[in-house]
């Protein structure tokens, strides 16, 4: 059992729980919840995941641009240029879904108040 230990707002000046988030009377900020380590984990992954999604984007429209410009007949060109553009469609379609995944679990295992 924890014991209630009050300290004083330094906003207002009123006495307010140690574990209180926010001051009951004026609102003050009191201290900052904190993420727990599988929290921080779901955090870097989104982050992580997001920046390896730009950065396969950015490597398919490279990849599509060269293969383009390198090939002979216009078939060919069409061919390619079809290729890239179902590429960056898989490449956004995992992007959409993960991001979604991701905000949710991001959400579920934020600091709670």
């Amino acid at each position: 059992m924890t014991e209630l230990i009050l300290k004083n707002c330094p906003a207002c000046q009123a006495d307010v729980s140690s574990q209180a988030l926010h001051c009951p009377k004026c609102g003050h900020r009191l201290r900052t919840p904190v993420r727990t380590p599988f929290g921080k984990f779901v955090k870097w992954g989104f982050i992580g995941f997001n920046v390896l999604m730009l950065l396969l984007l950015f490597s398919v429209m490279g990849s599509t641009s060269e293969t383009v410009n390198q090939v002979g007949t216009d078939p060919e060109k069409a061919g390619a240029a079809i290729g890239g553009m179902l590429g960056m469609g898989f490449v956004l379609f995992l992007w959409f879904f993960g991001f979604v995944g991701g905000g949710i679990t991001m959400l579920l295992t934020r600091p709670q108040q």
